[in-house]
């Protein structure tokens, strides 16, 4: 896979989980007031982490042959393109008296950290497409 096509799809999975972050936090925000209502987050980027790390570190690494499909896989790199978001839901915390852990502020200000970082992934996509725009013209 090409950087072009590697850098447009991370950006667009980037994008699917900021959308997917976005319907989370507002979740979260319809439901500050429910009794026993717990907030849950997103994970994606960690995962995507690992995945990047077991794709640099298996380039260095000791191959075994296996002859049989029933062999352990071991040192096989993770694709990232197999990655996929997690809504994680934390129990550890409560914020009022009712059970509930929504901080109503916490997650206004998540809203905008999310559209903003929404934003300048769009930007990025679009810059990629001028740099192939302005390739070609010349």
């Amino acid at each position: 896979m090409n950087s072009f096509t590697r850098s447009i799809d991370l950006l667009q999975r980037s994008m699917d989980v900021s959308s997917f972050r976005y319907q989370v936090t507002a979740d979260n925000l319809a439901n500050s007031e429910v009794p026993n209502f717990k907030r849950q987050v997103v994970c994606f980027e960690s995962e995507l982490k690992k995945a990047f790390d077991s794709e640099k570190n298996s380039k260095n690494s000791f191959k075994l042959t296996t002859t049989d499909p029933r062999h352990i896989q071991i040192n096989e790199p993770m694709d990232y393109r197999d990655v996929q978001p997690r809504r994680v839901t934390d129990f550890q915390s409560t914020a009022k008296s009712n059970g509930n852990n929504v901080d109503a502020e916490t997650e206004a200000n998540n809203v905008l950290q999310i559209q903003m970082q929404y934003k300048l992934l769009t930007q990025l996509t679009s810059f990629e497409f001028d740099q192939i725009n302005t390739a070609m013209k010349k």
